[in-house]
């Protein structure tokens, strides 16, 4: 219980430093810390994120002017519709491939990251 707590603390830090946390920090936590499979992981990771876990870190960003409300709105609606379609493509994948394609995605990310900075 206390471990995936921490995973909720940990991904709440992240998430108001960086705007991170589902696929990036929850995921993997739940499946290394918490001994999911990475198809389980996901699911509770959306599950988790349906409650207004932002909402706190919004409203400090918001105050201190750094919030585009129809950016925001715009990106919400592109990740409701998204996430419905990644979740089917997700469940008909084998989870080995999954957990490649994800393993892909951290490294292209952050090796662009790191080039850009």
């Amino acid at each position: 219980m206390l471990t995936f707590i921490a995973i909720g603390l940990a991904a709440g830090v992240l998430a108001g430093l960086f705007g991170i946390g589902g696929g990036i920090l929850i995921v993997p936590a739940l499946m290394y810390f918490g001994g999911l499979p990475i198809k389980t992981a996901t699911g509770t990771s959306l599950m988790a994120l349906l409650l207004p876990v932002g909402l706190l870190g919004a409203v400090a960003y918001w105050q201190a002017g750094h919030i585009e409300v129809k950016s925001g709105l715009l990106v919400a609606a592109g990740l409701f519709v998204g996430a419905w379609f990644g979740a089917r493509l997700a469940l008909a994948s084998p989870p080995a491939i999954m957990q490649k394609l994800f393993a892909v995605f951290l490294v292209v990310v952050a090796v662009r990251m790191f080039l850009k900075a």
